[in-house]
């Protein structure tokens, strides 16, 4: 499924509630799993994505949930965070709770993977 969001501060509540369609397929930690990390992805879309659009992708299949936020920035580097940094949660939260994640090289386009048992 593919939602288009607004470019403003709705976006993540607008995201969030996108995924209420996929609660009964996910158990309740991926599904807390994964509102948080489309959340902070979509912040992020929002906060340094561009002018564009922001675009949701997401499916579920028996084994694995999958999130896509792609956005019309010029990419970014997927760098550590800085202790003391205010913010620069999003990506470290993606490394710990997602299973798979990545980037397209040169893009603002993230995704992530859980595995469903």
């Amino acid at each position: 499924m593919t939602f288009e969001l607004p470019r403003d501060e709705h976006a993540p509540a607008v995201a969030r509630a996108a995924l209420g369609g996929f609660e009964r397929s996910l158990d309740q930690r991926s599904f807390d799993a994964t509102r948080l990390l489309v959340s902070e992805l979509v912040t992020n879309a929002v906060k340094y994505g561009g002018d564009g659009s922001v675009r949701l992708e997401v499916d579920a299949d028996p084994g694995c949930f999958r999130a896509e936020v792609i956005d019309s920035g010029s990419g970014f580097d997927a760098a550590e965070r800085v202790p003391g940094q205010e913010g620069g949660w999003g990506l470290p939260l993606v490394d710990h709770l997602a299973d798979r994640w990545g980037t397209f090289q040169g893009s603002t386009h993230v995704w992530f993977e859980l595995d469903l048992q």
